[in-house]
């Protein structure tokens, strides 16, 4: 029902915890606990962030909890509409859906209002934080009388991947100290988030644990090659942090120093899409690159035989976890959580920023020995198929709430 310039979809008040029927645990639940009543806030229904939230959520719902989302109205186009419909039916909490800025922003005080309104009316037991903005959010909205819900925080990077020495980044680390005091736990699902935390905010006296990002059993199907495939592709956001202007560039320098002329696929969307279309043109890629909207991974990787990710910043990125599962060859460069997918094959990964040698690498690649080059990227798929487990996650993320309750 709308209020106020708002989209909310929201249950009837649902049946307390005690009132649902018994159902029968999914397969990542090791003994019987008590039901949760978990409230996920977010801002934007797009990439990985949102894919974990969705994983989490419908695992948590299938185990028996009680779950809802809070997020933004304006981003994630048809593609999160539909996602959230099909979730709906299963989020007892709901689905709230209103605008939200990815900066700081008055208007963060009506989203902040509205979300206070739902904690007392839905009385959830764990307010789950993912993001900076959700974080925040999550952390502050008032709770009303009683025992409080358990406070969780999972960054995503988010304000971390600021760079260190910044204006901003002081600012939202400062921040984040004070957040801190708001926080029962923290999810970080990297190990290097966790560091930039101990780095630039400091120790704490929270509960601390690093739940990785997962996936699920059938992601791990190698995948099946299309004919005439192109020789790279891109999936992800189109914006400069995510490193594509530095891909052009090496392309661009391979075919005028070595006269090899490389085919690249880029799918995504993003705020930077026309300038980085205007830059193909300019660096005389045009004829080489082709540009297609959001589709799902798998039938991207199947169109190209080698998936490069030029980031300057992440976290610990869905894509590279899903191209490493289902055995796509990559190349990456070495940047936040991903050494910690690499596993064994980190030293592989290329140093940020760096022309040459993001060049270098995808021409060893694509030049590789096609049975070396399939055997290493299952050597890296059986390394992901053992740290990192959508059910694990989803189990380890349960404990944390737990543990954390514990200590209040």
């Amino acid at each position: 029902m709308p209020v106020a310039g708002f989209e909310l979809r929201l249950a009837a008040d649902p049946a307390p915890p005690e009132a649902a029927p018994p159902e029968a645990a999914p397969a990542f639940r090791r003994e019987a606990s008590p039901r949760e009543r978990i409230l996920h806030v977010f801002r934007a229904p797009v990439g990985g962030l949102f894919r974990h939230v969705v994983d989490v959520a419908r695992l948590q719902a299938e185990a028996g909890h009680a779950v809802g989302l809070f997020c933004d109205a304006s981003t994630g186009g048809a593609r999160a509409d539909a996602m959230l419909a099909e979730m709906a039916p299963h989020l007892s909490l709901g689905v709230t859906r209103l605008p939200m800025r990815r900066n700081p922003h008055p208007s963060d005080l009506a989203a902040l209002a509205a979300l206070s309104g739902i904690v007392r009316r839905l009385k959830p037991t764990v307010l789950h934080g993912h993001g900076s903005k959700g974080g925040l959010f999550a952390r502050l909205a008032p709770a009303g009388g009683g025992e409080g819900p358990v406070r969780a925080y999972t960054p995503h990077g988010g304000s971390f991947n600021y760079r260190p020495g910044t204006a901003l980044h002081r600012l939202y680390m400062l921040a984040e100290g004070l957040l801190t005091h708001r926080t029962d736990v923290f999810l970080f699902e990297s190990d290097y988030i966790a560091g930039r935390y101990r780095a630039y905010v400091g120790p704490t006296d929270r509960l601390v644990r690093v739940v990785h990002n997962g996936i699920a059993t059938a992601e791990f199907a190698p995948i099946v090659a299309g004919p005439d495939p192109f020789d790279l592709v891109y999936i992800g956001e189109l914006r400069e942090a995510k490193g594509v202007p530095v891909l052009f560039e090496a392309l661009a320098r391979l075919r005028r120093e070595q006269g090899r002329r490389l085919t690249l696929l880029v799918v995504g969307s993003g705020p930077h899409e026309a300038a980085l279309r205007d830059l193909a043109a300019a660096l005389g890629l045009a004829r080489d690159v082709r540009f297609e909207p959001p589709q799902p991974i798998r039938a991207a990787l199947s169109r190209a035989t080698v998936m490069v990710v030029p980031s300057l910043a992440e976290s610990l990125p869905y894509v590279i976890l899903e191209a490493a599962a289902a055995a796509q060859p990559l190349v990456s460069t070495d940047v936040g959580g991903i050494p910690e997918i690499f596993g064994p094959a980190a030293p592989t990964l290329v140093p940020p920023r760096d022309v040459a040698a993001l060049g270098q690498a995808i021409l060893r690649k694509v030049d590789q020995d096609p049975a070396q080059r399939a055997s290493e990227a299952a050597a890296l798929s059986a390394f992901v198929r053992g740290r990192f487990s959508m059910d694990r996650m989803a189990e380890d993320g349960l404990a944390g709430y737990a543990a954390a309750r514990l200590r209040c």
